[in-house]
């Protein structure tokens, strides 16, 4: 098929892309691996949620996105309605196999089958097939993992850059956090016998070194104990209790240490179900052991879709496990088992995949390595862009990477710690929004001159920790839908788009591009 512009990934920026590209009257298709739009939002996070100043947000991700409410089960559904009725052609259950190169330019791109099974869970690349091309003039890459950028040859990066790489104060590897005295090995004190499953072994590079790690993905899920609507969640298949003998050394450590009962009954529930962000459940950062399995991103990032399949799979069982060792484990006190095996996810939020969210939270995958890159400086407002594209406001907001052996604060003995965990400035950062430069949206000069990456923009890992909150992925997504727009008709490659014009038209539009908002 053929289309102007060739939209890749239904997340909230990808429709937004879509819908700005055909009210700027052009044709547009929009592909999408699943069967579901609006990615994270509807998949637990609400629009508003990571919004602190909605102020900051213009154009149709004020006047639609924001708009569409809190209720998880009704956002998809807000987000089909409004593609559908924008009269965009959507391609559901199709990803990207091949590109097709023309000097550099994207000419045409090869989609393969990508159906998720019952639970969500995305189809395996060895067991796609092969589905239609699509050629556009144009394309914007708007998945959470940068599929069609990488597979277009376009630089890209993972994993956290050195301190020194940027010169950012908080890159690279971090000091240890929730450090609990928990024996690490599979026979207690006995270093040879191996480290328990979910521990990686330490790395040992310094302090603000460059690693391959990157921050936790999880589930943004709902309980319920209601049986009408209780979806039961039943052991992974295969289940091995030697598996989470962490979980029950660390629930035992727990019963041992904390004396107030309040207090223990919070620490146990932030290993499951979590903490309770805003009606769903998120990761709880002060607990050694919560509800992701880390470590396991850094395979994610530039996977397959066999890879990431088996990844995103394990989050799934690792949850099931979890809870299933807490239900019955005799560590566990007696009280917290029964309120565990209560619990179950609820169907009524997600019932089209029996209460399992249809996205796995990918907090950051690859990175466009493009024009302009973001970084710690640009999130201070220490930086001046005259191609501003849309604002960001955040925190840097990172959780952790790694679980790891590493012997006490003291040099007493072995224990297990978290790393990675960052969240700088709370939810406001430093409560005056910074600008994305366009130039964060493009490849450089050469690398290819008809894509935009509105998603995986050009950030280091720092960067693009605060700049990472769907409502920004939104604004840049219309930025890039009209620059596409603009490149196509003026024959021109992406990165030689009239900035001002493209401006100019973001403002009628009522984008916001410069602090305190101009008055509409």
């Amino acid at each position: 098929m053929t289309a102007d512009v060739c939209v890749y990934g239904g997340t909230p920026a990808g429709c937004v892309a879509a819908v700005a590209v055909a009210r700027e009257g052009a044709s547009v298709v929009l592909v999408e691996p699943s069967r579901w739009l609006g990615g994270m939002l509807g998949a637990g996070i609400k629009p508003l949620q990571d919004c602190p100043l909605p102020d900051a947000a213009g154009g149709l991700t004020r006047d639609v996105v924001l708009a569409m409410g809190e209720d998880p089960r009704a956002i998809p559904s807000a987000f089909h309605r409004w593609v559908r009725d924008a009269g965009v052609d959507v391609r559901f259950e199709r990803r990207v196999r091949t590109v097709t190169m023309a000097g550099q330019r994207v000419e045409a791109i090869r989609l393969e089958t990508s159906a998720p099974d019952a639970w969500g869970v995305p189809l395996p690349a060895s067991e796609a097939v092969a589905a239609e091309d699509v050629r556009a003039r144009v394309f914007v890459d708007a998945s959470y993992e940068g599929d069609l950028m990488a597979a277009a040859g376009v630089p890209y990066r993972t994993g956290r850059e050195a301190r020194t790489a940027f010169g950012e104060a908080p890159a690279g590897v971090g000091e240890v956090t929730n450090w609990t005295p928990v024996d690490p090995y599979v026979v207690p004190g006995d270093a040879t016998s191996g480290l328990l499953p979910f521990i990686d072994d330490d790395h040992g590079r310094a302090i603000g070194a460059a690693d391959e790690f990157t921050q936790a993905y999880n589930f943004r899920f709902y309980v319920t104990t209601d049986p009408a609507r209780r979806e039961p969640l039943t052991p992974p298949e295969g289940y091995r209790p030697e598996r989470f003998e962490l979980v029950r050394r660390y629930v035992r450590h727990l019963v041992a240490a904390e004396r107030d009962p309040a207090a223990l009954a919070g620490r146990l529930r932030g290993i499951f179900p979590g903490w309770l962000n805003s009606g769903e459940y998120n990761y709880q950062r002060d607990a050694l052991v919560t509800i992701a399995p880390l470590g396991v991103s850094r395979e994610y990032q530039d996977g397959n879709w066999d890879v990431r399949s088996a990844i995103w799979r394990e989050h799934i069982d690792y949850l099931r496990g979890l809870h299933h060792v807490l239900s019955t484990a005799p560590e566990v006190p007696a009280w917290f088992r029964a309120e565990t095996a209560a619990i179950g996810l609820d169907r009524d939020v997600f019932p089209a995949t029996s209460g399992w969210p249809h996205q796995l939270y990918v907090r950051v995958a690859r990175r466009l390595a493009g024009a302009y890159t973001l970084t710690h400086a640009d999130v201070l407002n220490r930086t001046s862009v005259a191609d501003a594209v849309g604002l960001a406001l955040f925190g840097v907001d990172t959780y952790p990477a790694r679980r790891i052996a590493r012997r006490g604060p003291g040099g007493e003995g072995m224990g297990v710690a978290t790393e990675g965990n960052m969240f700088i400035g709370g939810h406001l950062g430093t409560g005056v929004p910074y600008p994305v430069p366009y130039r964060a949206l493009t490849p450089r000069p050469g690398d290819c001159a008809n894509l935009l990456v509105p998603v995986c923009l050009s950030a280091t890992h720092i960067a693009y920790a605060a700049t990472r909150m769907e409502p920004v992925f939104c604004v840049l997504g219309e930025s890039a839908g009209v620059a596409a727009v603009m490149a196509l008709r003026a024959g021109a490659p992406v990165q030689d788009v009239d900035v001002e014009g493209l401006r100019d038209r973001l403002r009628e539009l009522g984008q916001v591009l410069s602090w305190p908002p101009a008055a509409r």
